[in-house]
């Protein structure tokens, strides 16, 4: 009987909830319009649950949810929920260690858990990370590939502007370059293969959501390691994005002209840094849309790019991980449905 009530509450729950997930270490957190989930394997073998009702910043301002401002939102909301699923999956894996370390420094269980709760949670030190987070990328992925443009323009004489699309092209495709080895360089990494099978494991479990099927490991198997709404297809159309936005604005306004070339390419930099709100925007629409509309060709052709680069992303999850992805979205849908 109690199994028959979960499974309608999980169909229901299917009427009235998105979902989205990111893996972490030996886990799946999951996300919903109004809870937060965070699935862990533990050392011991058994699936541990973070439960949390959540609200993102658009609950409280509904102007935050619409196009184009919804994008540098989730991207923001994103890192802090990942930063927090990737502490709290931290200290699961080290908790037996973590705990003897607390005991031997004349900490209670009580205090030792009090501690760790507070790890879990977003605070001054959450903001920091993410910010620490933001300008490492920003440099390794803005001001580097510039940097390297214009080096490549002055060593071979290329006579390229910032004026002219062919900059921005070879600007985007040198992103890419450093996007995909530094991907290739982390995932040799141990931890990081086995958190790219937990992220196959998300999309499989995604994907078993939205097809309707019941969330089980037998279905979850049938499906794709790859959605149209990964975050890894994002970040190729926040490239593909920025060739063109780049390229149209450093065309029609003249930055930067006049000056010489070290203050002229710091502005240019600058003018793209911040540029980046408005690009993550558009991001995130197209994806969205993609996503939304996967069954039409134009979609289809669209997302392949995508698709190619999460490759390099997501590995084939065995059913252990499967089943901890499907706790996770089933715990996500449970509690979106009681808060309905």
């Amino acid at each position: 009987m109690i199994k028959k009530i979960k499974c309608f509450s999980i169909a229901l729950a299917k009427q009235y909830s998105s979902i989205g997930g990111q893996a972490v270490i030996e886990g799946v957190m999951m996300r919903s319009p109004n809870a937060f989930i965070v699935a862990i394997r533990k050392p011991t073998g058994e699936i541990r649950l973070r439960k949390d009702q959540w609200y993102g910043i658009a609950h409280k301002f509904p102007l935050m949810n619409k196009p184009f401002l919804r994008g540098i939102l989730m991207l923001v909301e994103a890192m802090a929920n990942g930063i927090i699923s990737l502490n709290y999956s931290a200290n699961i894996a080290m908790d037996e260690e973590f705990k003897a370390d607390a005991l031997k420094r004349g900490k209670s269980l009580e205090e030792y858990e009090s501690e760790k709760k507070k790890d879990e949670t977003i605070d001054w030190a959450t903001y920091i990370t993410i910010g620490t987070s933001l300008v490492f990328g920003i440099a390794l992925f803005v001001f580097v590939p510039h940097a390297a443009t214009e080096g490549i323009n002055k060593t071979f004489s290329l006579g390229m502007n910032l004026e002219g699309v062919y900059f921005h092209f070879i600007d985007g495709v040198i992103k890419a370059m450093v996007f995909i080895l530094y991907i290739k360089v982390i995932s040799l990494l141990p931890d990081i293969k086995r958190v790219f099978q937990y992220h196959g494991a998300e999309h499989k479990s995604i994907s078993t959501f939205e097809a309707g099927d019941d969330l089980t490991v037998e279905n979850a198997r049938k499906h794709s390691i790859f959605h149209p709404r990964c975050g890894t297809s994002f970040l190729f159309f926040l490239l593909f994005v920025s060739i063109i936005i780049f390229s149209g604005v450093f065309t029609v306004i003249p930055i930067g002209q006049g000056l010489p070339d070290i203050p002229k390419h710091v502005l240019a930099v600058i003018v793209k840094i911040l540029f980046m709100v408005p690009i993550a925007g558009i991001s995130y629409e197209i994806i969205k849309f993609a996503g939304k509309h996967s069954d039409k060709t134009i979609c289809r052709v669209i997302s392949i790019p995508g698709m190619l680069l999460q490759r390099l992303t997501t590995n084939e999850p065995d059913d252990k991980q499967l089943e901890v992805a499907l706790s996770s979205i089933k715990a996500a849908l449970h509690l979106s449905l009681i808060h309905l």
